[in-house]
C-alpha cells in the first residue's frame, strides 16, 4: 500500500530536524565559550555567536536544568556546572590507553621500519604495554612485560622530564644511577640538565645508553587533564637507525604522540 505522503507535514517535519540540530549546535557553542573564558554573560555570548539574547537565554535555561550550566548569583554570569564534570569523569575509565594506542604504534612501525613501543611508569621503572614490530628481519625483540631503567631509557626520561620534583626524587634515591653501557649518564646534575631539556623540547633521544648498539627516540602521551601517562619511543640497530637523520621522524613522532593524547581526551591549548 503506498504510503500517504503530504508535502507540507515533511517540510514542516524536516525544519523541525534542522532547528533541532541547529539548537544542539549552538548548545554546545556556548559550552565552549564557557570552558574557553571560564565565564560569560548572556550579552556576551550572543554577540560571539551573533544570535539574540534571547536565543541564548534559552539555550542557557535548558542546559542549567540539566546541571551543564551553572549561574553565578553574584555576578549574574554563567560558568560550567558539575554535570560535565560527571560526563567528563566516565570517559577515562571507558578508554583503554593500550588501545587508543594501537593504530598509532603500526603505522609508525609500518612508516619507518623499526620497532615502537608503548611504555607507561610503573614501580619506578618504564615499563612497555604494548610494540608494533617493524618488518625488517632485525628488529628488536618483544619488549612487552619489560621493565626498563628510567634514567637509561629515550620513554624513561621522558617519563621522569614529567614528573613533580619531589617525586622524581624520591624514584632517583631509590633506583639509583646504575650504568648499562659505558654512554649512561650517571650524574644527577648532568640527567637533570638533559630532563629539562626534554620538557622544552617535548622528545628524548637516546643513543646506547641502555644498550650498545641500540638509539632510540620518545614522546610524551597526555591524559584529558594533561598530566603525561606514558611515552612512545621507536628504536633501532645504531648502525642503521640515526633519530636526528631520519627524515621526517620527529614530525612523525610528534603527531603520533598527541593523536594518541586526542584519543585520550587531550586538549591542545
Amino acid at each position: 500500500m503506498a504510503r500517504n505522503t503530504n508535502p507540507e507535514t515533511e517540510i514542516e517535519s524536516e525544519a523541525g530536524q534542522h532547528g533541532g540540530v541547529q539548537s544542539v549546535d549552538r548548545a554546545l557553542a556556548v559550552l565552549e565559550i564557557l570552558a574557553r573564558d571560564g565565564h560569560a554573560g548572556v550579552s556576551e555570548i550572543a554577540e560571539e555567536m551573533g544570535i539574540h539574547k534571547s536565543t541564548v537565554s534559552r539555550l542557557l535555561g535548558s542546559l542549567v536544568s540539566r546541571d551543564m550550566v551553572h549561574q553565578n548569583s553574584e555576578r549574574g554570569k554563567y560558568q560550567l556546572g558539575f554535570g560535565i564534570l560527571r560526563l567528563a569523569s566516565s570517559i577515562p575509565g571507558r578508554l583503554s590507553l593500550v588501545r587508543e594506542a594501537r593504530p598509532v604504534l603500526e603505522s609508525l612501525a609500518d612508516a619507518f621500519k623499526e620497532t615502537v613501543n608503548l611504555a607507561v611508569l610503573r614501580s619506578n621503572y618504564a615499563v612497555n604495554v604494548d610494540q608494533a614490530m617493524g618488518p625488517s628481519s632485525l628488529a628488536m625483540y618483544d619488549w612487552v612485560g619489560s621493565l626498563t631503567p628510567l634514567h637509561a631509557t629515550s620513554s624513561g626520561k621522558v617519563l621522569l622530564a614529567a614528573l613533580p620534583v619531589d617525586d622524581r626524587d624520591r624514584i632517583l634515591k631509590e633506583t639509583g644511577l646504575p650504568a648499562r653501557t659505558p654512554l649512561t649518564i650517571t650524574n644527577r646534575d648532568k640527567l637533570e640538565k638533559e630532563l629539562l631539556k626534554i620538557s622544552h623540547d617535548g622528545y628524548c633521544i637516546n643513543r646506547e645508553e641502555f644498550e650498545i648498539g641500540l638509539n632510540s627516540m620518545a614522546v610524551p602521551v597526555y591524559n584529558h587533564v594533561g598530566t603525561v601517562i606514558g611515552a612512545i619511543s621507536i628504536s633501532g640497530p645504531a648502525f642503521r637507525f640515526d633519530p636526528e637523520k631520519t627524515p621526517g621522524l620527529l614530525e612523525a613522532m610528534t603527531e603520533a604522540g598527541l593523536q594518541i593524547s586526542a584519543n585520550m581526551g587531550y586538549t591542545r591549548r
